[in-house]
């Protein structure tokens, strides 16, 4: 059985590393790798101890494969220093040049830029090809990549507050080509999206976002795209019965296919699992980051707008060493894909 929120322990029986993560399967393998979190406890400046990742066979039981990109230690220059805010990192393959290619976003002070690293096999060792890469001279944020075969692979990212912004990767998946398309456009903050995550389903492709809020959970909301750049369509937030109204606490960062059942699997962060809102706290909370931002067009109480200031919107003071994670069965609702909690678990098998 797999529980939806019980601390994710790997084979030696310590806390599972790989936050803002991902999954990757090859040779029967899935691999589950992201930021590595363990000596981020918020009383210093360390953000992300490098890129971990983890081995199974059976979605159970997970082999710690260690630091595929260890801190640069070295350097404090380094965007792969421990003080620069790696996040969410991606891997794909490229089919012409056989590379695996690891994207990882940097959000230090005014950097906002992805990272590019190869390797010729999925363990490493990792080489940094691209650093401070601004595509369209946009603020990066979060971001997915996903393999489209004959149709290439492409990538979504956050450009700070002004949308999502879709484009194709070269062929050698280590740059962007092409025209892109912007989704999401002039949404205030709360309400514009991050938390970029990209699948497909049903024969069709699924586009997953977050709100702004930091480490306070926010309702999600799922998309469906007629093409990779393709015209969107909302279908509305996908957790059912969420007395939270914020994504069961949590925010997802990737959806992957459980290749033994065929259905897939919702991974989302819990970020701060102390924090326990009930939904009308989470919506006040919401309409008081948007009166901060747009007081225009929007309004709150100084109570409400007060309140802000003791939840954890300043990611740097919060220790995430303890974060867990929420994992989820995807269901269907017709075309709209949809999460139920599972207090008892599920069955992967």
């Amino acid at each position: 059985m797999l529980y939806p929120v019980k601390p994710l322990l790997d084979t030696n029986g310590s806390r599972v590393q790989a936050h803002g993560g991902s999954v990757f399967y090859e040779d029967g393998t899935y691999y589950f790798y992201g930021e590595n979190k363990e000596k981020t406890t918020g009383k210093d400046k360390i953000w992300t101890w490098g890129v971990r990742a983890y081995s199974s066979k059976d979605l159970l039981s997970w082999q710690d494969e260690g630091l595929i990109v260890p801190p640069d230690l070295e350097n404090k220059k380094s965007l792969l220093h421990p003080y620069h805010y790696l996040d969410r990192p991606h891997i794909v393959r490229s089919y012409t040049t056989g590379k695996y290619v690891l994207w990882a976003k940097f959000s230090h002070k005014s950097e906002f830029c992805f990272a590019v690293l190869t390797a010729d096999s999925f363990k490493g060792p990792y080489t940094l090809v691209k650093e401070y890469y601004k595509p369209f001279d946009a603020e990066v944020g979060d971001f997915d990549i996903h393999d489209f075969g004959k149709e290439g692979t492409y990538i979504y990212f956050a450009d700070g507050k002004t949308g999502i912004i879709a484009s194709r990767l070269t062929d050698d998946c280590t740059a962007l080509t092409g025209e892109p398309r912007l989704y999401y456009k002039n949404r205030t903050v709360p309400y514009c999206r991050e938390g970029v995550t990209v699948f497909e389903g049903k024969g069709n492709i699924y586009l997953l976002t977050s709100g702004m809020t930091g480490y306070v959970p926010n309702p999600s909301e799922v998309a469906m795209l007629s093409a990779p750049l393709g015209e969107l369509r909302e279908l509305g937030d996908p957790h059912i019965d969420d007395k939270s109204g914020a994504s069961f606490q949590s925010q997802i960062s990737c959806i992957f296919e459980n290749r033994k059942t065929g259905t897939l699997v919702a991974l989302a962060d819990r970020w701060v699992p102390d924090l326990q809102l009930e939904r009308e706290q989470h919506l006040r909370t919401l309409n008081a980051i948007a009166a901060c931002c747009d007081p225009k067009h929007y309004h709150a109480s100084m109570k409400d707008i007060m309140g802000i200031t003791k939840l954890p919107m300043d990611c740097k003071k919060v220790n995430t060493s303890l974060s867990d994670y929420v994992i989820l069965p995807v269901e269907w609702e017709g075309e709209k894909p949809v999460l139920r909690w599972k207090e008892g678990g599920y069955c992967v098998s």
